[in-house]
């Protein structure tokens, strides 16, 4: 018995030591082509789509359930002015992206938008944010259609002087 407490113990304590080497960043440069799922560092809220890394990018996808808010959120980023930029394009019909602060991954009621929808269209996304805290950047995708796709590549947060 007890070194099944034991085990319990020491699994949990992995856990937490996973999560506490994310540390806060200045900057992402983050092009996904070394990604099989995604990152341990990042944050993924689905509802029944999917959300996940493939193809050297990040896919959302709504399959049969258009209209869920899908987040991919970032480790943790120091206050201030930043620069974000990254390819994202669509597989067709009515997309938009939204940036968001987030305070605590899992909680949506942290979410704040930083920065209003956007069409997604073919052009890559160059988008200045500020952020008052210590916070997440979520990307909020919103898919009006059954089987619909965005891919998202080469992201880059940078500080804007």
């Amino acid at each position: 018995m007890r070194k099944i407490i034991f085990g319990g113990i020491l699994a949990f304590g992995g856990l937490i030591t996973a999560n506490a080497q994310c540390k806060t960043v200045t900057t992402i440069t983050e092009n996904f082509d070394n990604w099989k799922d995604i990152d341990k560092c990042w944050t993924v809220q689905k509802g029944k789509a999917m959300l996940y890394a493939s193809e050297k990018k990040v896919i959302f996808y709504s399959m049969t359930d258009p209209k869920e808010n899908m987040y991919l959120i970032t480790p943790k980023v120091k206050a201030g002015n930043y620069t974000l930029s990254l390819d994202i394009t669509d597989n067709g019909g009515e997309t938009s992206l939204e940036i968001f602060s987030v305070g605590k991954a899992t909680d949506s009621k942290s979410f704040v938008s930083i920065a209003k929808p956007q069409e997604i269209t073919k052009e890559k996304k160059i988008i200045n944010i500020t952020l008052k805290k210590d916070s997440h950047v979520g990307l909020k995708v919103l898919l009006n259609g059954v089987h619909q796709a965005v891919y998202v590549d080469n992201l880059s947060l940078k500080p804007r002087k």
